[in-house]
């Protein structure tokens, strides 16, 4: 038996894969095609998470805000060339209420510096998303990274 969750999974599967392609090609600026215009970016301790603190690395409450981040990251801000590549898995959509989808899905990022080939992993967690079904195509309403460490050991300059 097909459910609406199965029709609705490989639209989903690729919104997420497209993420993170977008930010392994450095492409960061075409994340932003990927949300809905008030759509929200967050990047949180699973450690505050868990006891409701309130405190994110980043917190981005609209696709502007976050063009406004990859800009700077762009033009102002100064930091060694580094690239990422993401391993994503486990992607499910939990449920749909009033239109959004519930998605949870983990991933892994290493980090590869530029300059020396040093490659570390750099984060891993749990991905929540808010996923819209538009008449363009699935977006992201929310997405909240969920990082295990209590700590990222560096600047986050480009996002997860």
């Amino acid at each position: 038996m097909t459910t609406t969750y199965d029709i609705h999974i490989s639209a989903v599967e690729n919104l997420i894969n497209e993420w993170a392609r977008h930010i392994d090609e450095d492409h960061v600026e075409a994340i932003t095609d990927l949300m809905l215009e008030d759509g929200r970016y967050t990047v949180k301790s699973r450690f505050n998470h868990d006891r409701d603190l309130p405190m994110a690395i980043i917190d981005s409450h609209s696709a502007a805000q976050l063009r406004d981040r990859i800009k700077s990251m762009r033009v102002a801000n100064i930091y060694e060339p580094h690239h990422y590549r993401h391993i994503l898995s486990g992607i499910q959509i939990l449920n749909e209420e009033a239109g959004v989808l519930h998605v949870r899905s983990n991933y892994l990022v290493i980090r590869t510096m530029a300059l020396d080939g040093d490659m570390k992993i750099f984060s891993t967690g749990q991905c929540q998303d808010q996923i819209v079904l538009t008449a363009g195509g699935p977006k992201f309403k929310k997405r909240l990274f969920l990082y295990d460490s209590r700590i990222i050991e560096t600047l986050l300059v480009v996002p997860i």
